[in-house]
């Protein structure tokens, strides 16, 4: 069904962030770490909307992906006063420290990872485990266009176009158990391909793990992404399975996802197990909470320079708090950060 919310964090899609611009967290080990108004796009079948994001041609997609295209729900999601990142600059200017911890080390050595075939295991507290093929798994799904802000700890933000599908779809295919109450997720961890993996970097103990709690996961927010600016994912991007929750820091939206477990208690978490003072379970967007090191009261918007820094403040939950505060009712988002 056609998810339409029409609240105050809606955005245009000719307000998305360029994508050259995608600025990433420094790495803490590497030194310095220092919305939903949606209307029917139709993009495929009709030569006036191929180039619809300038500058990305189709790519390579697989075939299950290409049919999924075709049958999409394009969807245009506006942030007022902001422009769709440039597809460049978000596919070459990224945070993924399997690929080393310098912002172009991941376009740089991505081309080895092999996304295809891809399985995922799903485990856990869950009435259907097993190992599923990639296309199999995501088979009876719809996928659906969202174009939404991403916010890093780093305090600089985008708006990026993505094609996936409601992680709750996902979950309900599955069928978690009564014991359920968290959804963790785990990497890819292939050193072979992943030189981040096999280097000086390698303090993090591979592979990288995030989680959910399940409310969360089941908020129609919360979307396993396929692909972006109307193509397949890029490596560097998390291909071909990635989180994207909106209203959390760009960290909790882990890429290239091997395994999904349904869980009792709450994962213990890559970042978190690093620097627990720093990044949090939650990892909530608030400009209320700053990070130990620096204020998260206001934003560096992509793109932005000397001249045009782009800065302004912060919304709590990334804009999205019509949609999600109710999550959190009684919480203490100081202490749980």
């Amino acid at each position: 069904m056609l998810i339409k919310l029409p609240r105050s964090s809606d955005c245009h899609e000719s307000e998305v962030t360029p994508e050259s611009l995608y600025v990433s967290r420094r790495s803490l080990l590497g030194g310095s770490m220092a919305g939903l108004a949606l209307s029917a796009l139709p993009r495929l079948g009709q030569a006036a909307q191929v180039s619809r994001y300038a500058d990305v041609d189709d790519g390579a997609a697989p075939a299950w992906l290409k049919d999924k295209l075709e049958h999409a729900r394009w969807q245009a999601v506006t942030v007022k006063d902001e422009a769709i990142t440039p597809f460049k600059d978000a596919t070459h200017y990224n945070n993924f420290y399997e690929f080393g911890p310098d912002k172009g080390d991941p376009a740089a050595n991505a081309g080895s990872l092999k996304t295809a075939p891809w399985s995922l295991v799903v485990d856990g507290e869950v009435g259907k485990p097993g190992r599923y093929a990639l296309e199999d798994f995501v088979k009876p799904l719809q996928l659906e266009e969202r174009i939404y802000r991403l916010r890093c700890v780093e305090a600089w933000s985008m708006v990026i176009p993505w094609l996936g599908f409601p992680l709750a779809d996902v979950l309900k295919q599955v069928e978690p158990t009564a014991k359920a109450r968290y959804v963790r997720f785990e990497t890819l961890q292939d050193p072979r391909s992943m030189p981040g993996q096999r280097s000086g970097f390698a303090l993090i103990d591979w592979p990288y793990v995030e989680g959910l709690r399940l409310d969360e996961a089941m908020n129609p927010l919360a979307i396993l992404a396929v692909g972006m600016y109307g193509r397949e994912l890029a490596n560097q991007n998390g291909a071909p399975l990635r989180l994207v929750v909106p209203w959390k820091y760009g960290f909790k939206s882990i890429k290239s996802i091997v395994r999904m477990s349904l869980v009792s208690e709450q994962p213990h978490t890559t970042w978190q197990g690093l620097a627990p003072s720093e990044y949090g379970f939650y990892a909530n967007v608030n400009p209320q909470v700053d990070h130990p090191r620096w204020s998260q009261a206001r934003e560096r918007r992509l793109p932005s320079g000397l001249f045009s820094p782009n800065v302004r403040a912060t919304q709590m939950f990334n804009g999205y708090e019509e949609e999600v505060a109710s999550l959190y009712s009684g919480l203490d988002l100081r202490k749980n950060y």
